[in-house]
């Protein structure tokens, strides 16, 4: 099969999007799929000796929202070409925005669907990243979204919660779906061992102690993922439990303001900022710690969560649709209602580290339920009952059944 796809950001632009696009690339080309990308253009990527001939670089200028973000400006003949050259025979669009744009046209042009995956959120997000965006009206955003996603023919939803919020009334429940969760590369995430000593080293070198236990919060440092609600309910588990630290690893604009108040409260060795750690090494800072927590409420499928899953830690989380199916109360983590409810079952989980064990040993059997050989499978089943129906209408129930078909392989 001949597969496109589209994203508005790629490497070497790191982003939870950008490692969902690498990981499907890698996955279908092993299963013997030709799988070309057409994204923007970066700094670093012009500077490319030997630039990949299956990537498409369109014309780019910086984007003023987010680092190392990039607009693109399609050219639709030269993506055409392109397209045509290597004979694409469905387009697989990861992005909403001017990329996506150029899909649709693309795929209108050659008479090829275009599906997409609906990776955010954007309720969660606009008013965080639009200037203004408070005082934008929630109707005007989903307006918005319903605009540049209604000519897709088909979704994938990460999550029961993707899936439901598109069939929303508002939204656009005619367009036809199935959900694919997120998946993990198990060997690339685990091909750096972190023996017992690699451990101790890290730990030395952020200060922590072998008898302290060490929450960790890894992602984008910013206001939406409710960092600063996770730092508040860390503060009070921290005067509770002298031998608790907690570690930020990640960077993002609320970082500056996190350490100020780290500062206030005279807790600099107790909270740590790594900032930006490379995702090869990001299984070295998992594997230093007890026990993974997220106060976020505006993620679709948390990759960081699957990670952790994968590196055996328990998870302490805000209940969320997006966790349902990776935790499970009681058997490898919490999910709570309220922080602070979050707040005592940490203050649980810490009182008792036979309990942490045993739930680290649970998050990892789940984990495999989240492999990339399964997420291609499932990929391509979706691929084939679409090309099989189009132009025709497809139903969710033929989609999910072919997804369904595939069994979990570790």
């Amino acid at each position: 099969m001949n597969i496109a796809l589209f994203s508005d950001s790629y490497l070497p632009t790191k982003s939870g999007i950008v490692t969902v696009v690498v990981q499907l690339r890698k996955i279908l080309t092993e299963m013997g799929h030709h799988v070309v990308i057409v994204t923007v253009g970066s700094r670093d990527a012009e500077k490319e000796e030997d630039p990949d001939p299956d990537v498409l670089r369109v014309y780019s200028i910086p984007s003023p929202i987010g680092d190392d973000q990039y607009i693109g400006f399609p050219h639709k003949k030269r993506i055409i070409e392109f397209l045509k050259k290597n004979n694409i025979e469905i387009i697989h669009s990861h992005t909403e925005f001017y990329i996506a744009h150029a899909a649709k046209e693309a795929g209108k042009a050659l008479h090829i669907p275009v599906i997409a995956t609906t990776h955010t959120m954007w309720e969660d997000f606009y008013k965080f990243y639009i200037p203004f965006g408070k005082l934008i009206p929630l109707r005007l955003i989903r307006k918005i979204v319903w605009r540049i996603y209604k000519k897709f023919y088909a979704f994938i939803n990460v999550s029961d919660k993707a899936r439901d919020y598109f069939k929303e009334p508002f939204m656009l429940p005619g367009i036809p779906s199935a959900v694919i969760p997120n998946a993990v590369d198990t060997q690339a995430f685990l091909a750096r061992t972190c023996t017992g000593e690699d451990k101790a080293n890290i730990r030395k070198s952020w200060g922590i102690r072998d008898t302290d236990q060490l929450l960790l919060f890894v992602g984008r440092v910013v206001e939406e993922k409710r960092v600063e609600e996770l730092f508040d309910i860390c503060v009070r588990i921290i005067r509770q439990r002298p031998d608790v630290k907690m570690m930020f690893t990640g960077s993002g604009g609320a970082i500056y303001s996190l350490e100020k108040k780290t500062r206030k409260e005279g807790l600099e060795d107790k909270i740590i900022f790594t900032g930006f750690v490379n995702w090869e090494n990001l299984c070295m800072y998992y594997g230093i710690a007890n026990i993974f927590v997220t106060a976020s409420l505006s993620e679709m499928h948390s990759m960081t969560v699957l990670e952790a899953l994968l590196s055996r830690l328990p998870v302490v989380c805000r209940k969320d649709e997006s966790f349902f199916d990776t935790v499970y109360n009681g058997q490898n983590g919490y999910m709570a209602d309220t922080d602070e409810e979050m707040e005592l079952k940490l203050l649980e989980l810490i009182d008792n580290p036979e309990r942490q064990r045993v739930f680290g040993s649970r998050s990892y059997e789940i984990s495999k339920n989240f492999s990339m050989r399964t997420h291609g499978l499932r990929s391509v089943e979706f691929y084939k009952t679409v090309l099989a129906h189009y132009p025709q209408p497809v139903t969710d129930e033929e989609l999910q059944k072919a997804v369904n078909s595939v069994k979990v392989s570790e």
